[in-house]
């Protein structure tokens, strides 16, 4: 039995139509975010002259005593903040309206809480730079890509797991968020967010709601300098050492436009499918790891190998994208592609 449904062309041309409107919306506010965030105002010095002043994050600078330019910079600031903040509204206003069809179209599949981190990372610039998302939650991007749903059983799920890029830069973190970091995040998200244990890696709400912040095993344990948190705070998360994510931070990257359960959208980066389904194998092979998960682990590798080799043809085992997978890892494809009395032999890869 299958444990995917393929969407219908109306599911998925709803889906590409609030896709593209989310795109549009993306774009207009980062703009408006860059052109015209603070403020604009004329101020008298002490000489009673009057200056132009720009306001950004709190602090007023002189742009120049008043001239014809200083008033054209003036007039231009406004009219240009107007038009922008109309058009966001507008394309807000949009979003507004393909919610509920996307929910009575049954698109609605991110956790609402997921969807509200995920976005605010991304407000950062963080996404697909500093973090991506990984283990059950990246499932929803690769049934979008393959424009299927993934049998519920699978994408069950009360937490998110961050996987942090050691090698980002600390020119990408805004000065709010580094002085809370993570934690600060999640607490101005749901205020009953908590770290488990000091320098801990996982925090919880009052519902039992889980982040975890992880990272690879870094090559030389004994000089590793990497980072490990966003911010000093005593506080903050600390992300936890775990074997075999390097293989995750080193594959291709997917992003893709998904919707939450309100019917809204969002974009986030994951690792490539089929590093996933490799990684997720191998996890299912490690004695070392419980059980049941275990379990799961094999199932949900197995869904995304099926979804490769069915709806995302272009995706190779085989391509040269995936050489910094270690050669032991990428041949345990071979066993995606067993040959039975369903599987064509053609699908069988020549390792």
């Amino acid at each position: 039995m299958s444990k995917f449904i393929e969407l219908s062309s109306e599911q998925i041309r709803q889906h590409v139509d609030t896709a593209q409107a989310y795109e549009v919306y993306r774009a207009s506010a980062k703009e408006y975010d860059l052109r015209f965030s603070g403020s604009m105002s004329w101020k008298t010095s002490t000489n009673g002259k009057p200056y132009l002043y720009k306001k950004v994050r709190g602090i007023w600078k002189s742009l120049g005593p008043r001239s014809p330019e200083t008033e054209l910079i003036y007039n231009q600031f406004h009219s240009g903040r107007d038009s922008s903040k109309d058009r966001v509204s507008k394309l807000a206003q949009r979003l507004d309206q393909l919610a509920p069809v996307n929910r009575a179209m049954a698109l609605g599949r991110v956790p609402l809480l997921t969807g509200r981190i995920i976005r605010a990372l991304d407000k950062l610039g963080l996404i697909g730079t500093a973090v991506d998302v990984v283990g059950t939650n990246a499932l929803f991007v690769y049934e979008r890509l393959a424009a299927v749903h993934i049998s519920s059983g699978l994408l069950s799920t009360q937490d998110v797991d961050l996987l942090m890029d050691s090698r980002f830069s600390l020119r990408l973190i805004a000065k709010d968020f580094s002085n809370k970091g993570l934690i600060g995040l999640l607490q101005k998200i749901d205020h009953s967010f908590r770290p488990l244990a000091k320098n801990g890696y996982r925090a919880a709400n009052r519902d039992g709601f889980l982040v975890d912040l992880i990272k690879p095993t870094p090559k030389n344990i004994l000089s590793s300098s990497e980072k490990s948190r966003f911010s000093t705070d005593a506080e903050d998360l600390q992300a936890i050492e775990i074997e075999g994510l390097s293989w995750l931070v080193n594959s291709p990257k997917t992003s893709v436009t998904v919707i939450d359960e309100r019917g809204y959208p969002l974009s986030f980066s994951c690792p490539d499918p089929r590093a996933f389904a490799l990684h997720k194998l191998w996890l299912s092979r490690r004695v070392d790891r419980d059980s049941a998960k275990r379990l799961r682990d094999e199932q949900q590798a197995r869904v995304v190998a099926e979804l490769i080799r069915k709806r995302l043809a272009n995706l190779s085992f085989l391509s040269t994208e995936l050489q910094a997978l270690p050669l032991g890892l990428r041949q345990l494809a071979s066993e995606f592609y067993a040959v039975n009395e369903n599987e064509p032999s053609s699908l069988t890869p020549n390792w």
